[in-house]
């Protein structure tokens, strides 16, 4: 019974902290904070420019600082939430990057040709740039290396 427990658990591990998952979810959540943005500067400024201009409403200077302010505030507010996000993403990658193991280097794929120094495929046995013969140089290099 445990065991299957355990499984469910590490299934569920593995989807909710799939990147793409993490990434819609981020999504949503700045999608809903920069609405907060989106509304306040209707209401803070685009609404009461149009009243303005139609006549509909005059406006006293704390008026206009009010709306502002709002304004404003909406924006500190998405930022704060955005670096909230922030911190707990980075958090959460750090978190799943504990227990990958590191991943071994991956060998080589190419050599230095000794000749012109170009880089070359590993396997070349000529070098395509200056057409040196690389097996002479690798057996004069083992026997340099030899004595």
């Amino acid at each position: 019974m445990s065991g299957k427990i355990k499984n469910f658990i590490e299934e569920f591990k593995a989807f909710a902290l799939r990147g793409n998952m993490m990434d819609m979810a981020v999504g949503i959540i700045i999608g809903g904070a920069f609405t907060g943005i989106v509304t306040s500067l209707t209401d803070n400024f685009i609404n009461p420019i149009l009243n303005f201009v139609t006549g509909a409403e005059t406006y006293t200077l704390q008026n206009v600082a009010g709306f502002a302010s709002s304004f404003v505030s909406e924006l500190v507010n998405f930022f704060i939430m955005a670096f909230v996000l922030f911190l707990l993403l980075k958090g959460m990658n750090k978190l799943v990057a504990l227990g990958k193991k590191p991943e071994a280097p991956a060998a080589p794929t190419t050599k230095v040709c000794p000749f012109c120094q170009s880089e070359i495929p590993i396997a070349a046995t000529r070098c395509p740039h200056c057409t040196s013969k690389l097996e002479e140089a690798e057996k004069q290099e083992a026997v340099d290396a030899a004595e």
